[in-house]
């Protein structure tokens, strides 16, 4: 074979659900609407910090912001599963641009007060838990199933990627035009994703058979994740990840700048730094043509070890580095256990799961956020990247445990016994490799 040959391949396996027309329209939609909304993300922090000089107010705003989640993240599963996702992004969609245009709107008036963007950042929040789901759930619809997992993973891509767009436009729109400025770019990007979802072929979306209206359907949901082995062990661990590790809105500004002593300027381009290092281990992830357990374990630990070394830096400079081993660590956990959850998951039960990952992962920060705040308040700003890191590993530990627990007692379904089987052997030592 060739070295273009071989370049070639690469290629292809890492970028091929990109070849599905509907997946490349959605790509696209979802890149520039993402890094709107990072855009918007640090820009509302810091504008919050600025006028509070409080670490618990930031940890408020992400309760406000991510809060309603734990609320209607279990109910907006099921209203995934019984709904055609697209025509419910059309709604969920436009009304989170609302939203944009509504900062805009206070940011430009210099009177508004703190209260109203507390607000405005719950709204979005309530609209963010009925959107999560159904955009995460109708990756799978767009693309054959055996190109899931690819999508999925370069799904996490784009969001990375956007982290990496968002927060170094931040920097140079704060500084020179101003809070408003960030939240109109941001309303004006909803645009692309709208014009992308009306551009999609229905006839060419695949067909999955959604959930009749009936009672009990989100303790269906719950039941089906504890008592499918794979799904209980990951979703354990992301719970303790959840609350104390992916808690970065809150952790790295107050790290920045109470840590580090650093600027506006350096938050924005340590974070760009950090979303460059997630998009980077993404694209290596995209190449695995199968995730297991052992993978989303050894991504926790990975991400522990990361935001470890990175309490300890000494200052901005040395900062950088870490910070995009730090983004390749907690990119790696979170796909792989987007992935797996999305393989073993009936495709009935899609929208749920996901909706539930979403309350481990997104919906604790009220529970994690204003903790690591005050934490940050009364120890100093390294102090919730330490936990974070501590909490990390902790997960990854818990997931050894409870994973050789369950194979030893015959608990795990045969497709995921075979696949934690199969990694110890020497195909699969040289695929990790």
């Amino acid at each position: 074979m060739t070295v273009a040959e071989a370049d070639s391949g690469w290629w292809r396996r890492t970028f091929v659900a990109l070849s599905v027309r509907n997946y490349r329209l959605f790509f696209v939609g979802q890149l520039v609407s993402n890094s709107g909304n990072w855009l918007t993300m640090v820009a509302i922090t810091l504008l919050v910090l600025h006028r509070t000089h409080s670490g618990v107010a930031v940890g408020a705003l992400s309760a406000c912001m991510f809060g309603p989640m734990l609320v209607f993240s279990p109910f907006a599963g099921v209203v995934a599963d019984r709904s055609d996702k697209r025509k419910l992004l059309y709604v969920t969609q436009s009304a989170e641009m609302t939203q944009s245009i509504a900062l805009a709107v206070l940011a430009f008036v210099s009177s508004s007060p703190l209260w109203a963007f507390f607000l405005v950042a719950s709204f979005g929040g309530c609209m963010l838990a009925f959107d999560n789901p159904a955009r995460r759930s109708f990756v799978s619809e767009m693309v054959p199933p055996p190109l899931v997992a690819n999508a999925v993973t370069l799904y996490s891509a784009l969001v990375n990627l956007s982290r990496l767009v968002g927060p170094t436009l931040a920097a140079a729109l704060i500084v020179s035009v101003g809070y408003g400025w960030c939240f109109a770019i941001d309303a004006a990007s909803y645009v692309t994703v709208l014009v992308a979802l009306w551009q999609m072929r229905p006839a060419e979306l695949r067909t999955v058979a959604r959930t009749p209206r009936g009672r009990g359907q989100v303790r269906a949901g719950f039941r089906y994740v504890r008592d499918e082995p794979v799904l209980r062990i990951t979703f354990l661990m992301l719970l303790v990840v959840g609350v104390f590790s992916y808690n970065f809105t809150v952790v790295m500004p107050l790290f920045v700048e109470r840590g580090l002593h650093g600027t506006d300027a350096q938050f924005s381009l340590l974070y760009a730094t950090f979303s460059a290092g997630a998009v980077g281990g993404t694209l290596l992830i995209a190449r695995r043509s199968m995730v297991r357990l052992r993978t989303t374990v050894a991504s926790a630990g990975a991400l522990g070890i990361a935001m470890t070394l990175m309490t300890f830096v000494p200052n901005v400079a040395v900062a950088f580095p870490a910070a995009a081993l730090v983004g390749a660590a907690s990119v790696s956990y979170m796909t792989t256990t987007t992935a797996l959850a999305q393989l073993e998951a009936d495709e009935r039960m899609v929208g749920r799961v996901l909706a539930l990952q979403t309350v481990l992962l997104i919906g604790t920060t009220p529970i994690g956020g204003p903790f690591l705040g005050l934490l940050a308040d009364s120890v100093g700003g390294r102090a919730p990247m330490l936990l974070g890191g501590v909490g990390a590993l902790a997960a990854a530990g818990l997931g050894v445990v409870l994973g050789r627990r369950q194979l030893a007692a015959g608990g795990l379904r045969p497709t995921a016994r075979r696949a934690m089987e199969e990694e110890s052997s020497p195909q699969a030592q040289q695929e990790l490799a």
